[in-house]
């Protein structure tokens, strides 16, 4: 317990020195929970927008349409089934869908989508596509008219300029783009929303009518009340065709998604590709989406459905592409994450080696009037351990808003680097992944680079000769 007091009070006889160490490994801290926080997050991200978003964490497939997604594969889907897996503790959402592929037309354009049969109610516990109606477009006559009205000051109009034919779900989004403030400029906002306003609505459970990507639909030149041409190939090779009404567009995060996707209920994509009451997956999201959390729940309705048919896969499974994706992601991650340590291992130790050279003669003194080295020694790893949990927490403590911050308000890529990530799928921004036990680990390592940066003062100690300590 002396020993402790005596490693504490040594800390701050010199409060400089003990800062500048002290510093060293706060921003070690720092930048390695950051750098980690990036890589998480980017997972997060990519998981959000391809599994809980839309394919589910646990999909009900025929055993060959994983191999073979074609409309051979698909299984009857009685409501009774649906129901049962409703009831099971834990699952949150229970969504039967068809999914199939078609040739759209509007007038001379033509273009391949992804055609996806839904039911409108049970849809919204998933992929939720009324929250992802556009409500506002920015168009030339919109600017003309807000010009007309001259109620918006010019420097708002300019950005507008910049942001013709952008489609929005929200006037938040509108607000972000422009770079004003919602709350400051809430009378702006609403006068550019009533210019901007998008008709559209939502899919009912009996609508013969369709929903269409942004993207899509500016491709094909469509708006709300257009007609549709679909074509394509029924169930067994039977001809699929039909004319669809556009009821509203719907914004996706996911380019990919955005450029091809249409939603129609459920019994008129039956219709459509001659299925009778067959389905080709039901996606499942869960309560508990955690690797164990899953795995149990795939073994509870493994159990569940009776038919030697029909299996029951995880994201994991059913999502190879996006697998493998994250994992060599977070194998280079883990590269650099090592090489970012290497760096803070040579900070910390740097720091070290400069706090003995200042110390040696004070070291020659307390062993020349009677200290025993193994007493100093223990008194310099208690320092040190000391220092290195002032830095690691001091380190944890600065990188908590930052992560607060960008977790809500992620970073918005632009330029080439947005268009690549934008072409592998995903939306071109940055998040950070949420406080969790990530932080911890960066903290345990640095922790243990301090401890492993103590064996060079401690030989230095154990050779200590008093003589020449003394001198120096």
């Amino acid at each position: 317990m002396n020993l402790l007091k005596i490693a504490w009070r040594n800390l701050w006889r010199n409060k400089r020195r003990t800062a500048i160490t002290a510093s060293s490994i706060l921003f070690a801290v720092f930048f390695a929970i950051i750098m980690r926080a990036q890589q998480l997050g980017s997972y997060g991200h990519m998981i959000k927008n391809a599994i809980e978003s839309y394919s589910g964490f646990i999909q009900i497939q025929h055993e060959n349409y994983q191999d073979d997604p074609s409309l051979e594969n698909t299984f009857d889907c009685p409501e009774e089934l649906i129901s049962n897996l409703e009831k099971v503790q834990g699952v949150k959402a229970v969504v039967p869908r068809v999914e199939t592929f078609a040739m759209t037309s509007t007038g001379t354009l033509t273009k391949g989508t992804l055609v996806i049969g839904i039911d409108p109610e049970k849809e919204q516990k998933l992929s939720n596509p009324e929250n992802l109606l556009v409500r506002y477009r920015i168009t030339p006559d919109v600017i003309a008219r807000l010009k007309e009205k001259n109620q918006i000051p010019k420097e708002i109009i300019d950005k507008l300029n910049g942001l013709i034919n952008n489609s929005y779900t929200s006037t938040g989004t509108i607000a972000m783009n422009l770079e004003i403030d919602k709350e400051l400029n809430k009378e702006y906002l609403d006068i550019i929303a009533s210019a901007s306003q998008f008709p559209g609505k939502y899919l009912t459970k009996d609508d013969i009518g369709v929903l269409v990507s942004d993207r899509l639909s500016k491709y094909l030149i469509i708006s709300i009340g257009d007609t549709l041409v679909l074509m394509g190939q029924g169930f067994h090779g039977s001809t699929a065709a039909g004319l669809y009404p556009v009821r509203g567009i719907v914004k996706f995060a996911n380019p990919e998604l955005d450029n091809k996707l249409i939603y129609m209920t459920l019994p008129v994509a039956q219709s459509f590709a001659s299925l009778g009451s067959n389905v080709t997956t039901i996606a499942i999201n869960l309560n508990d989406n955690s690797d164990e959390g899953m795995i149990a729940m795939q073994a509870t309705l493994k159990g569940m459905i009776l038919s030697k048919e029909l299996t029951v896969k995880t994201w994991k499974e059913f999502n190879k592409i996006l697998m493998q994706q994250i994992d060599s992601d977070n194998q280079t991650g883990k590269a650099f994450l090592a090489l970012l340590y290497f760096i803070i291992f040579f900070g910390i130790f740097g720091t070290v080696l400069m706090m003995i050279h200042e110390r040696y003669h004070e070291f020659g003194v307390v062993v020349s009037i009677g200290m025993k080295k193994t007493k100093l020694m223990f008194i310099i790893v208690f320092e040190m351990f000391f220092i290195g949990v002032i830095g690691v927490l001091s380190g944890m403590l600065i990188s908590l808003p930052v992560l607060y911050y960008y977790h809500f308000n992620p970073y918005r890529l632009t330029g080439d680097m947005a268009q690549i990530i934008e072409d592998m799928g995903f939306e071109a921004i940055m998040p950070l992944a949420w406080i969790d036990t990530y932080i911890l680990w960066q903290g345990f390592v640095v922790i243990l680079m301090v401890i492993l940066s103590c064996i060079y003062p401690l030989r230095k100690v154990m050779k200590l000769k008093e003589s020449e300590a003394l001198r120096a």
